[in-house]
């Protein structure tokens, strides 16, 4: 028993015993031909600004909405809302609002036809 065991260890120890050699797919291809459209001392100075300007949006504690002010009044934003609710509960419904706009009346410029060939009354 002992020798089937060490026998097929030895057969699987020499089936796994091959190197296996981890490449990128370019790993022969070396394209260092940049050329940078800035200075070093550009790119310096654009490092200093964004520390001085104390702003990381990498941050877990990054806030852009900090300093944000809206230019509506909460009434209009509710009327607004309020307005468009029912379109809003038709569209997101189960048939995604094809339903709403099968029934949905257009006024004014009606949509121009993409496909068939041109109207032309004479």
């Amino acid at each position: 028993m002992t020798t089937k065991l060490a026998l097929s260890s030895l057969v699987l120890a020499a089936a796994f015993a091959g190197n296996a050699f981890a490449e990128s797919p370019n790993a022969g291809v070396v394209n260092d031909n940049f050329t940078s459209s800035k200075t070093r001392a550009e790119v310096q100075a654009d490092l200093a600004a964004y520390k001085q300007a104390g702003v990381n949006p990498w941050s877990t504690q990054y806030n852009p909405l900090r300093g944000f002010q809206s230019t509506r009044t909460r009434a209009d934003v509710v009327a607004d809302y309020l307005a468009s609710r029912d379109e809003v509960h038709a569209l997101t419904s189960e048939d995604s609002g094809s339903g709403y706009l099968a029934q949905m009346r257009v006024t004014g410029v009606p949509p121009t036809a993409l496909a068939g060939q041109p109207h032309n009354p004479q």
